[in-house]
């Protein structure tokens, strides 16, 4: 310590510096923390997007079946209803035409 200057101003100094120091030092680690940040999301990230891709694929698939399930159920259902309303018509037509010989 400087015996010429206050014990104030000599404080004072001494408390900027250890700021100054203590800025610099937090400056250097965020950086770094971002640069390890960047790394780990340049590995992670394409991961995440390949999984969030599978599992859209996986849902469009999902609702792709649904839809043809449904879409066959229902071309049975009419065929079923046709049949069903063809087939006592036939049969009736048939026996008019026997009845009338």
């Amino acid at each position: 310590m400087d015996d010429d200057k206050p014990v104030i101003e000599q404080a004072m100094a001494t408390i900027t510096t250890a700021v100054e120091a203590t800025k610099d030092a937090a400056t250097t680690a965020v950086k770094k923390v971002k640069k390890a940040a960047k790394k780990v999301v340049k590995k992670v990230a394409p991961k995440k997007a390949a999984k969030k891709a599978a599992k859209k694929t996986a849902k469009k698939a999902k609702k792709a079946t649904k839809k043809s399930k449904k879409s066959a159920k229902k071309t049975v259902k009419k065929a079923a209803k046709k049949a069903a309303k063809k087939a006592p018509k036939k049969t009736s037509k048939k026996k008019a035409k026997k009845a009338k010989r």
